[in-house]
């Protein structure tokens, strides 16, 4: 058995749904497909929560009128029983209406988990009534985490016997990406981008043949064509450079993603939906390491440094108090480097959670921060290529190891 995974891109409209089809009938029958949200729903039902956890009516009546609209216009253009997406509208309309109880990460999971069932249920109509023998799966049902919420941990034992029981070897399924629930049966998600994770779960509890990451671009390059002209494909990875690339922010693939695959041994291809039949790069136990320098680019960063205010040490015990902070706050730390007296982070610019956190540590420390930076990683780094990045560039951090060097820039463009 194989796992498919299609993100956003690959289902954004009806010519993309049909597309899928396409591939799934062609390069995978009996396969375990995991689709992700259409286009840029995830954003709009995130607009969605911020409306709703504000009792902002005619936000929320306009973001669901847009959302339903989106998808409607969608159908419209394909064949098949898509009645259950009128039942998810509705049950979503349903809570919209009351107060929103539990905390904003419980609502946010409850609600922006709804973009996978719909497009889900979209592809699967869609695709039995083409003729395929095509199962819709419920993750919520499959994948069990604990109560972390827009960060599910997940329960291996207990998913991967739901999983092994449910899935049959002999039908296409098509299933949600980014989703679990708890015992209790409340919605979790698994991290922002987390549908990569999940195509890694199900091959792991099925012990898949291989996965295959379907994208708009044709495999893992280098760099992001976005930033570089000249970007090179990387047609093989191991799976230790594939897990620091992920680790340091390379968007192709989602950080939690290789550990599982690394762990039996199951290749993972990322290829391009928009030519299937190229072989795009293989992620594998391979020996080689990359031979030519990668780069990875984040935006939208905030350098933050932290000064105790008795002018004590950094030490394991203030570093264990800002880690706690950081934790409870569910904010991931993409750099970090400590002098005698002062500590200092990079993190991605979260509006819903940074500033609770730089509240937090006020009490504690004296703060000073950056924002509008960039983090530029660059694994299999020469000093060439440091000169390179930093054209138009103020260096305000620089890191080093022996393979990857990070760089804390503010554009003086």
């Amino acid at each position: 058995m194989k796992v498919f995974k299609f993100g956003g891109a690959s289902v954004k409209d009806a010519a993309g749904v049909r597309n899928l089809a396409n591939i799934v009938q062609t390069q995978g029958q009996n396969t375990v497909v995991v689709v992700s949200a259409m286009g840029k729903t995830t954003n709009a039902l995130e607009a969605l929560v911020r409306a709703y956890v504000s009792q902002q009516r005619n936000l929320i009546d306009t973001h669901l009128q847009d959302i339903q609209t989106y998808h409607t216009n969608i159908i419209s253009e394909l064949s098949g029983d898509f009645s259950k997406v009128d039942t998810t509208f509705a049950g979503l309309e349903t809570y919209l209406r009351k107060p929103p109880i539990g905390s904003y990460d419980e609502i946010y999971d409850q609600i922006v988990s709804l973009g996978e069932v719909i497009s889900t249920q979209i592809v699967a109509a869609y695709l039995t009534e083409t003729g395929l023998s095509a199962r819709w799966a419920d993750a919520r049902q499959l994948i069990c985490t604990d109560a972390t919420f827009r960060e599910g941990r997940v329960d291996w034992e207990t998913t991967n016997q739901r999983i092994k029981q449910a899935v049959s070897q002999n039908n296409t399924t098509i299933t949600q990406g980014f989703i679990g629930q708890t015992s209790d049966g409340r919605t979790t998600t698994l991290g922002r981008e987390g549908s990569d994770y999940t195509a890694a779960i199900f091959a792991y509890c099925l012990d898949a043949e291989s996965v295959t990451i379907w994208k708009d671009v044709p495999g893992v390059l280098n760099a992001d064509p976005k930033w570089f002209d000249e970007t090179v494909l990387l047609e093989k990875i191991t799976y230790q450079d594939a897990i620091e690339l992920a680790y340091y922010g390379a968007t192709v693939i989602h950080p939690k993603t290789i550990k599982p695959l690394q762990n039996k041994s199951i290749p993972l291809f990322v290829r391009s939906f928009m030519e299937p039949e190229k072989p795009g790069t293989v992620i594998g136990a391979f020996e080689q390491h990359l031979s030519i320098p990668s780069f990875i680019f984040k935006v939208n960063q905030v350098l933050i440094s932290l000064h105790p205010n008795d002018f004590s040490f950094i030490a394991e015990d203030n570093l264990s108090r800002i880690f706690g902070q950081f934790a409870d706050a569910g904010v991931k730390i993409n750099l970090m480097q400590n002098t005698a007296i002062s500590f200092s982070v990079v993190v991605d610019n979260n509006p819903d959670r940074v500033p609770n956190l730089l509240a937090q540590l006020k009490q504690n420390f004296r703060v000073t921060y950056n924002d509008g930076l960039e983090l530029i990683t660059i694994r299999y780094y020469d000093q060439s290529t440091i000169d390179r990045v930093l054209v138009n560039k103020k260096l305000l951090l620089e890191q080093k190891s022996r393979y990857t060097v990070q760089l804390v820039v503010r554009d003086l463009g």
